[in-house]
């Protein structure tokens, strides 16, 4: 009985040593796996930010051109009500049109730059998820967890045969396994 209780040990040593090896082995690919994606997903909200100031651009464009047109429309409504368009009451309304477009140029550049720096945030933030899960792939070595479990296993193999024959088990191989190892010497 003592015999066969130390081979199950021994074989479960060796099972958790492999088993050991290829669970830190997942580990590695899982995690050079998340640092691809984050580095992907960074490009892609670079790919955002760019785009939001494009968009940004675009609107502060259409503004500047519904403002022109607004101001050309006061202009030939003004002219054709016989109103000078340098007295002061033509002048405040020009202004006033081109103060309310500013406002809103400048309100959609805001808009524009906030956004695009949430993106940026966001791909850095990535960036550096990117780089933390390489450097932990790099510190976990497979073969190191495999050898070392399994040197654990037989350290408590090891131990469990003391322990035997410490208490006078019979630790002997059975005598139909002697005669085969025996066989060649």
């Amino acid at each position: 009985m003592g015999f066969s209780a130390l081979v199950l040990q021994g074989g479960a040593a060796v099972t958790q040593g492999i088993g050991s090896y290829y669970a830190a082995q997942g580990q590695r690919t899982a995690l050079r796996s998340q640092a691809r994606i984050a580095e992907v997903n960074a490009r892609m909200a670079e790919g955002q930010a760019r785009d939001v100031m494009m968009q940004g651009e675009a609107q502060q464009q259409a503004i500047r051109q519904r403002a022109a047109e607004i101001k050309s429309g006061q202009r030939t409504a003004l002219a054709s009500n016989m109103i000078d368009l340098g007295s002061e009451t033509a002048v405040a309304l020009q202004t006033s049109t081109d103060y309310l477009a500013a406002r809103d140029v400048q309100t959609a550049e805001a808009n524009a730059l906030r956004q695009a720096w949430g993106y940026r945030m966001e791909a850095t933030g990535q960036r550096g998820q990117a780089s933390m899960a390489r450097a932990t792939a790099r510190g976990i070595n497979p073969f190191l967890s495999g050898a070392t479990s399994l040197l654990t296993g037989a350290a408590q193999t090891g131990l469990t045969y003391a322990q035997m024959q410490n208490a006078d088990v019979n630790t002997d191989a059975p005598a139909w396994m002697r005669r085969i190892f025996n066989r060649g010497t």
